[in-house]
This record gives C-alpha cells, sequence and structure tokens, in this order.
C-alpha cells in the first residue's frame, strides 16, 4: 500500500476577474516509512499543497490518495472522515485548544481518530511533556508548543504525518529535539511531509520537494 499520492495537483485562485496559479502539475508519492520536506520562497505553493494532501482543501484538477483511498472531491464530511482516520497535521501555530489542558487535547485527537496507538501519558511522556500535561495551551513555551502539537498530530498514530513549519518558533536546541522526535515518531509504515525554510529540518528528511512558482523546480 502506498500511503500518500498526489497526481498532477492544480489549483488556482481568483482575485477579481485574474485568475492566479498556485500549484500547476504538481505529483507526489511518498513510500512506506519516508519523509519528504517540501521547501520554497513564500508563495510557491508549499502551504495550498500541504492543504491539498491533509484534504481541507480540493484541487481544480488531479487527485489525492491516502492509504489507497480516494481524499480529494469527496463531501467535507467523508474527507473528514478520512482525515481523522489516517492523517495527522502539525500547524505552525498549534490546533491546541486552548480551553483544554495539554493531556485533554492529546486525548480528544485520540478520540477523534479511533485508531488505536500510545496511550496519552505514554506520548506525553515520551515527547518530554510530563511536568506539562495539566498546563494549558497558552501557558506553554515555544518548544512544549512544539511538541504538545506533535503530540495531538501524532495521538491517532497516523497513516500520514503532515506538519506545517514545525520548528519556526523555537531555538536551535529546541529544533535538534524536535527534528529528533520526528524521526522517531514519525509512522513508521506510513509517509511524513514537512513544509520548512529550515536548512536544518530539510537535511533530516529523505527527500527535498522544491517548489517554484506552484511548479517542482
Amino acid at each position: 500500500m502506498t500511503p500518500l499520492e498526489a497526481h498532477s495537483l492544480h489549483r488556482f485562485y481568483r482575485r477579481g476577474g485574474t485568475e492566479i496559479p498556485a500549484l500547476l502539475d504538481v505529483s507526489l508519492t511518498c513510500r512506506a516509512g519516508e519523509m519528504v520536506a517540501v521547501t520554497g520562497p513564500s508563495g510557491s505553493g508549499k502551504s495550498t499543497l500541504l492543504s491539498l494532501l491533509a484534504g481541507l482543501d480540493d484541487p481544480d484538477g488531479g487527485s489525492v490518495r491516502v492509504a489507497g483511498e480516494l481524499l480529494s472531491h469527496r463531501t467535507p464530511a467523508a474527507a473528514a472522515r478520512l482525515r481523522a482516520r489516517h492523517i495527522g497535521v502539525l500547524t505552525q501555530n498549534s490546533s491546541l485548544f486552548a480551553h483544554l489542558s495539554v493531556r485533554e487535547n492529546v486525548r480528544f485527537a485520540a478520540a477523534l481518530s479511533r485508531a488505536g496507538g500510545p496511550s496519552p501519558d505514554d506520548l506525553l511522556d515520551a515527547l518530554g511533556l510530563r511536568d506539562v500535561r495539566r498546563a494549558t495551551p497558552r501557558t506553554l513555551s515555544g518548544g512544549e508548543t512544539a511538541r504538545a502539537g506533535l503530540a495531538v498530530a501524532l495521538a491517532g498514530a497516523p497513516t500520514v504525518l503532515l506538519a506545517d513549519e514545525p520548528t519556526a518558533e523555537v531555538s536551535t536546541d529546541e529544533e535538534r529535539s524536535i527534528l529528533d522526535l520526528l524521526g522517531e515518531w514519525r509512522p513508521p509504515t506510513g509517509a511524513t511531509v514537512v513544509v520548512t525554510h529550515s536548512a536544518a529540518v530539510a537535511e533530516h528528511a529523505d527527500r527535498v520537494l522544491h517548489l517554484v512558482d506552484g511548479r517542482i523546480a
């Protein structure tokens, strides 16, 4: 089974009467266990690609398949169910609910997935978050927020892990720690795709996809 396939993705945005291309004929196939870094200047289409791979947006052309199932061009409810079963998303600004503790955020994500995986407490211990498990997101440091977001993304043992600038708001030492955790906890038979401006993150990946003006360079 191929964990993640994107075929000939096109995405356009409209501004007034002008059609602006965001992605043009982008294809990506991830092998089992592979980590792919997506790099490129601002406005090159990196975040658009990640949204399509997560099923948060639909391509104007092409398709995305996760674990052999079609993700694109489905109803929002069907896409959400498939995303909950197979995809973990780590965003730059954190996907943590502000009114929940770190542990409650992880438990909620695990309940949505229903796919098994490590217990929330085991996951928090492994990611160095034992001491802040009862804390709310606003009290966390940048590194703790990044690791808590990673715990939420991993809570349902996803087939595909998608990360958008996971080390953008952390120190160099914390970046190395998060990269080590990504290497250890990324889906062993699935796929990991990381959008990044960091050379260290790109060097950590098995393969680098470079986007320029919505195309693979």
